[in-house]
Parts: structure tokens; C-alpha cells; sequence
């Protein structure tokens, strides 16, 4: 692994923008070394801050992204649950990143056989590798440590041979839903967590310097070869006490 970066900004303000050069600047690089680049979306308050700032980019040319999801809730796209509905009515709608560049799960399948369905996709967008490597991933953290729909104390956690696992409940609604695994996870040449707010400091302090870490799915989140970014604000720092990064204004990853 490339190291841990934890990197403390005043406000989800002046993290925004910094994330949205991240996924540009790494957009560029896995371009310029295989043609494409290939990324993974979490949901919650991701989809607003990456779409708000991706746009706010001038020229910003999405035509060689492939982009999938970390997770997905098994729901209509039209569902306000949805993942890919919220990034197609926030971002994918007004960037130039092609239909076919998009891998959305088929929400007309039972959990099991689409999360089938999902594995063969990536299996086809990844020809040459056993295990997916995403160019990058962005996760958040659920209050409980949970990252993906990969939940404390599940037998998903322990899975080592899918790549994309199914999940029929959710202790967090909607219960049917489909997830990466740690292996594809951990396989990813950048993954960055962004976690805000102060009702993520206590389990944030747990993941990053607790003795128990690794009992959060979170904490299990350690690229073999890649880089690992979190990127956080103030009031979800304020527990730590390891050395973190002080992000200046305008700062850049």
C-alpha cells in the first residue's frame, strides 16, 4: 500500500472542491497510462458534493470514464433510493460520459441474479483481471462503520471469492441491495473516504487509531497496492488524536 493520507479540511466547502481534483487529477493519470478510467460511486451525501463540483470544473471531459457503483439499494431507478438515478438527474445527465461508459445494476432481477448480473458486467469491462482494478473507488462511512453495504458483524465480510455479493438484509433500509467485496475494494489503485460531520467523530477515531478497528467494515479498507485517502472536516476529526494533514485553501491532492 502507497500509505494512509488523513486530510482535515475547515468545512465539506473547502473538501469538495479538493475531492473533485483528486478524481481529476487520477482521471488523467490512469488515462495517459491505459486509455480509460475506471471509478467506483458511493451514495448518500457524495452524489451532491461530487456532482456540484465535477460541474463547477471547466472542461471537464468525462468521455473516457467507465463508471460503476461500490453499492447499489435493489430499487426502481426512478427511486428516490436509487444510486444511479441521483447521479443521473445530478451529474450524469450534464457531463459528456457516455451511456456505455455507465455499469448500472438490473433492478428487475431478484437480489441473487443481480448481483450476478453485475459481476458479469465488470467481468466484461475487466477482461484481464480475476479481481476488478478500479482505477478508484469513493466510499463513505455509515455511523455504525459501515462502508459499501458491507455492515459490522455480516458473513459478507468474510467473503473472499464473489466479487459482487448480494445482500437481502440490510440492517439499514432498503434491506435487498448488491455490494463490491473486499477483495475488489482492496484491489483498487486509489480509494478515497470522504466522512463529514460531527456524528462521524466517534466511530471515525475507532477506525483510525482504535484497537477494535478492524471489528468496523471500514477499517478493513486497506489497499494492497494503492493509495488510501480520507478526507474529512473538522468536526469528524475532532476526536483524533493521530497526526493528521491540515488542508490549506485551495489545497490539492
Amino acid at each position: 500500500m502507497a500509505g494512509r493520507r488523513v486530510v482535515v479540511f475547515p468545512s465539506p466547502a473547502e473538501l469538495g472542491p479538493a475531492l473533485a481534483h483528486l478524481v481529476t487529477s487520477r482521471a488523467e493519470k490512469a488515462i495517459a497510462s491505459h486509455g480509460r478510467f475506471t471509478m467506483a460511486l458511493s451514495g448518500g451525501s457524495l452524489v451532491s458534493m461530487l456532482s456540484k463540483e465535477l460541474l463547477a470544473l471547466p472542461q471537464l471531459d468525462c468521455s473516457k470514464w467507465v463508471v460503476g457503483f461500490c453499492d447499489e439499494r435493489l430499487v426502481s431507478f426512478d427511486n428516490s433510493e436509487s444510486t444511479y438515478g441521483l447521479y443521473k438527474s445530478q451529474l450524469f445527465s450534464k457531463i459528456n460520459l457516455p451511456d456505455s461508459g455507465i455499469l448500472t445494476i438490473d433492478p428487475s432481477l431478484p437480489v441473487n441474479e443481480c448481483a450476478e448480473d453485475y459481476t458479469r458486467k465488470l467481468k466484461e469491462t475487466f477482461p484481464d483481471d480475476d479481481i476488478p482494478v478500479f482505477d478508484m473507488l469513493l466510499l463513505g462511512m455509515g455511523p455504525d462503520g459501515h462502508t459499501c453495504s458491507l455492515f459490522p458483524d455480516h458473513p459478507l465480510l468474510e467473503e473472499t471469492k464473489k466479487i459482487v455479493a448480494p445482500i437481502s438484509d440490510s440492517p439499514k433500509p432498503p434491506p435487498q441491495r448488491v455490494t463490491l467485496t473486499f477483495p475488489v475494494v482492496n484491489s483498487a489503485q486509489c480509494v478515497a473516504f470522504v466522512s463529514t460531520g460531527g456524528s462521524k467523530a466517534p466511530v471515525l477515531k475507532e477506525v483510525l487509531e482504535g484497537r477494535d478497528g478492524p471489528a468496523f467494515p471500514a477499517a478493513r479498507v486497506v489497499p494492497t497496492k494503492g493509495e488510501l485517502f480520507w478526507l474529512i472536516d473538522d468536526p469528524a476529526a475532532a476526536s483524533l488524536s493521530i497526526q493528521v494533514e491540515r488542508a490549506a485553501t485551495g489545497a490539492r491532492l
